[in-house]
């Protein structure tokens, strides 16, 4: 039964201690809703005191407004303290660079840090199920995720000066849909998560019915991989910092050094892990664009014959190889500049946490947008070269005659946050002639129509 599978895994994990005083987010949807009555079923008998938070992101108008006043009213009708928000996300992203999901996280997290502070609260409750520990999971692992990341949503994490729990993460969304149903509750239903714009609805839509329908209870397997993963990471962990110390050399934020030898002795298992935790310890606030891809990227470093190397990471982290010692800085904004050359064939890492993949073809190939660039090799002088935009930049565009066009117009038009230019890549030949800017506009020199049977250099760009 719904309700014992709950209370068991509160029990397990103690996640509700008696007396305890809970903020609820709350978005009026199946999930959060259930998750509200559930707790008010036990308000007397375990004495909990609940707040509910609700954020009203303005994605879909007059719609979303009314969530906010179908939580708002619920929270009259069952005598909880109701405390929300509406914020413009859109307006937020567009000065912000982030995208829908990024901004709304971020202000929906900001708020519930506000009112926990304001009540004095130490728990936030929130409504993530089974499905949805299965979605991240397979999400994260896909996209190249490493270490705790890979354990997907945390039963209980630390928050604030309290912590988060999920008490749902035992049940699935059929399991809570039904429980809607049984008392007749009436959840409002957002239309974008029927759409398949986003990664995990793909997910939803696409892979979990298939897991599902070759074992109805694939998420209770997911969870207790879950939990393995998290407790043999924690265990790993604990065994890497004792070597630490000796890998160190010097340790501050702004730039820090290793010994290449001392991490190179260690188990491969625990070197993995060491460069998580330095790159933790470098990162005020992890980047979303770091993946295992840059891990590999440093043991590639680590391995160069080359006595001297350096590799680029996400948000301007440079790691500077000389012999046996490591050192990482960040590239200071006054000389941000970089040059990188492109590996043909091959992959090669950006800064900005993207990269761009080369090879050689030999047949006509099918052209698509400006995420992939067709190169004839007799138009151009190699290396390759991504670099930054300098100032004077221009380039001809493609399908515009002779037209030659001002970098810093073409961000302008594309409406390109500030912060993303610094580090977005422009593709040169040797002589500095612009070939292509990755994800924007392509140069006159793509291939079009003709083929004279030379040979192509195939290029795409994407996320690392």
């Amino acid at each position: 039964m719904f309700e014992q599978k709950v209370l068991s895994e509160i029990n397990r994990y103690q996640l509700i201690p008696r007396k305890s005083r809970l903020l609820v987010g709350v978005s009026g949807g199946p999930d959060s809703l259930v998750l509200l009555h559930f707790l008010c079923s036990l308000r007397e008998r375990l004495e909990l005191e609940l707040v509910v938070a609700h954020i009203d992101h303005m994605f879909r108008g007059e719609e979303s407004y009314e969530d906010y006043q179908f939580v708002e009213k619920i929270c009259q009708e069952w005598n909880i303290p109701f405390e929300g928000k509406r914020i413009n996300v859109p307006t937020y992203m567009e000065r912000s660079g982030n995208s829908s999901q990024l901004a709304a996280r971020k202000l929906r997290y900001a708020f519930f840090e506000e009112i926990m502070k304001k009540y004095q609260l130490p728990i936030l409750a929130l409504g993530h199920h089974g499905d949805d520990q299965i979605e991240t999971m397979l999400m994260r692992m896909t996209r190249g995720a490493s270490g705790m990341a890979r354990a997907g949503i945390a039963v209980k994490r630390p928050f604030l000066n309290g912590e988060i729990i999920r008490p749902f993460l035992v049940v699935t969304k059929e399991e809570i849909n039904i429980y809607a149903s049984r008392y007749k509750l009436t959840p409002r239903m957002d239309p974008s998560n029927e759409h398949n714009d986003y990664v995990r609805n793909r997910f939803r839509h696409d892979v979990l019915p298939v897991l599902k329908r070759e074992n109805p209870k694939v998420h209770e397997h997911f969870q207790r991989f879950s939990e393995e993963l998290t407790e043999d990471e924690q265990f790993l962990q604990q065994m890497t910092e004792r070597y630490m110390e000796k890998i160190w050399l010097s340790k501050t934020k702004g730039e820090s050094s290793i010994d290449l030898n001392q991490l190179l002795m260690i188990p491969k298992p625990l070197q993995r892990r060491a460069i998580q935790l330095i790159l933790n310890y470098l990162y005020v606030k992890r980047p979303s664009s770091l993946s295992a891809l840059h891990i590999d990227q440093l043991f590639a470093l680590f391995f160069n014959p080359h006595p001297s190397a350096e590799s680029h990471l996400p948000e301007g982290l440079i790691c500077e190889k000389s012999y046996g010692t490591c050192t990482f800085r960040f590239q200071q904004k006054e000389s941000s500049d970089y040059s990188i050359n492109i590996t043909i064939p091959g992959e090669t890492l950006l800064p900005n946490g993207f990269k761009i993949k080369a090879q050689y073809l030999e047949e006509i190939p099918s052209l698509t947008g400006n995420y992939s660039f067709y190169l004839p090799v007799h138009k151009t002088t190699l290396p390759l070269i991504a670099r930054n935009r300098r100032t004077g930049d221009h380039m001809v565009i493609k399908g515009k005659g002779n037209h030659t066009k001002k970098l810093k117009d073409i961000f302008i038009n594309e409406k390109i946050p500030m912060q993303m230019r610094r580090n977005w890549p422009v593709l040169t030949d040797q002589s500095g002639v612009i070939v292509w800017i990755p994800g924007l506009k392509k140069s006159n020199l793509e291939f079009v129509d003709t083929y004279d049977e030379q040979s192509l250099i195939y290029l795409e760009y994407h996320k690392a």
